[in-house]
């Protein structure tokens, strides 16, 4: 089986194919490549023959004529501009989180077999006036155009596979914490930095209130979810292809305490507050609080506990408090 994620050079991505590799096998068949596409890419990339790092561009056509073989069978779609980068630059986001994606969906109709395509969406897609808890019937209606771009994603996602010409599933993720390495640009990217910096005995700045929810999943559980989604056969899918995937709701004041009691007083003390009125403007039309009754019957799992999703972000990096 020959494997395409674009964003391979991502944190998710990255992981995602050291999984794949680690198992040896998607759906029952044995993995024989995995083309990793992404503009950059960390040092460290899996050590294997199975693995191809291609760097360009997700939203030049010729790119991905190069990367998308005939007889790829599972493409997982990571590669995106992220929400505060796409709210900042218009331009950019269209063209990599849009046209990328239209262009790989068409280079993929030319597949001699219908491939099987995991979308990343984004719970960014939900904004307004909602409910005090969303769940598989709220109405998708974004305020940022990434969460615009996404939705269209989704839609387009939906059409092609109920025209045939590809299989595909889209996960709407919520915020991934705690992310390893550097800040990124996303607006929610405060989320992984009141956990990760303290930890390594730096000072984190928290642009949003001590308030402020946030709907989470670690970067364990949503590559398991990407694993599980292109599992799960067709039929369980049916004619709606999207996904609210499960997690735990916490705010940054029950993020910051459940800091202290994994890893002590002091590591807890290095977030402070200062207020960033454009990333707050971007989280406060995020949804906060989901029912996932789909999700949890099709064999999706959230994390435990904001304790726990420290605890194996602790042991996944090998990191000791400092």
């Amino acid at each position: 089986m020959k494997i395409l994620i674009t964003g391979g050079g991502g944190f998710l991505g990255s992981r995602l194919a050291a999984a794949l590799l680690a198992r040896g096998k998607l759906g029952g068949q044995a993995i024989s490549g995995i083309t990793l596409l992404d503009g950059a890419f960390p040092p460290a990339l899996p050590q294997d023959a199975r693995v191809k790092a291609v760097t360009g561009d997700v939203s030049d056509a010729k790119v991905l004529a190069s990367v998308c073989a005939a007889d790829t069978a599972a493409v997982f779609h990571l590669a995106a501009v992220v929400s505060g980068a796409a709210e900042a630059d218009f331009d950019l986001g269209m063209r990599v989180n849009l046209k990328g994606t239209e262009l790989l969906l068409e280079q993929l109709r030319k597949s001699t077999k219908p491939p099987r395509v995991v979308y990343t969406s984004s719970v960014a897609a939900f904004g307004g006036n909602l409910p005090p808890v969303l769940d598989d019937s709220t109405i998708a209606n974004p305020q940022t155009s990434y969460g615009t771009q996404k939705v269209i994603g989704e839609y387009l996602m939906n059409d092609y596979s109920r025209k045939g010409f590809l299989d595909a599933r889209s996960l709407r993720l919520p915020t991934i914490v705690v992310r390893a390495g550097k800040p990124n640009a996303a607006a929610s990217s405060f989320a992984s930095g009141i956990i990760r910096e303290p930890l390594n005995g730096v000072v984190s700045e928290c642009p949003v209130a001590p308030e402020t929810g946030v709907w989470l999943l670690s970067p364990r559980r949503v590559v398991e979810a990407f694993i599980h989604a292109w599992e799960l056969a067709p039929e369980a899918w049916g004619t709606q292809r999207w996904l609210n995937l499960p997690g735990i709701t916490a705010s940054v004041a029950q993020m910051v305490e459940a800091l202290k009691k994994v890893a002590g007083d002091t590591v807890a003390r290095r977030v402070v507050y200062k207020a960033d009125a454009r990333i707050q403007s971007i989280v406060k039309t995020w949804p906060v609080n989901f029912r996932t009754p789909r999700a949890l019957e099709m064999g999706f799992k959230p994390d435990a506990d904001v304790q726990t999703l420290i605890r194996d972000y602790i042991a996944d990096e090998k990191i000791k408090p400092a």
